[in-house]
């Protein structure tokens, strides 16, 4: 899934930036051939990103359907975390971000 970078905020991620700001939030990481930063943490099985461009973050994640409430509620938190640092929008307005695009066929 792509999310929108707030304006002027992906600049803090390039270099090793996003890089740092995942082993800060998420633990160890580590990197595909094409750019693609990878690691998981709690019920989370597999989150990958990359940043398409300084406004575009790809985000793909897995989760472990069978793990506990307890780690899926603090995979959701560490998850949020992450994506309000990286984006710079909180989880209401990567939302309602997401909602307006999928309403104009933008998705």
């Amino acid at each position: 899934m792509k999310f929108d970078i707030k304006r002027g905020h992906g600049s803090s991620l390039e270099g090793d930036g996003l890089r740092k700001l995942m082993q800060d939030i998420l633990g160890p990481v580590k990197e595909k051939d094409d750019g693609t930063l990878v690691t998981s943490f709690g019920a989370t099985t597999q989150f990958e990103v990359k940043m398409l461009s300084k406004t575009v973050l790809s985000v793909v994640s897995e989760s472990d359907k069978k793990a506990s409430p307890e780690a899926m509620g603090e995979s959701s938190k560490k998850y949020n975390k992450f994506m309000e640092a990286a984006t710079g929008f909180n989880s209401k307005e990567r939302t309602k971000r997401l909602k307006k695009k999928a309403k104009d066929g933008k998705l």
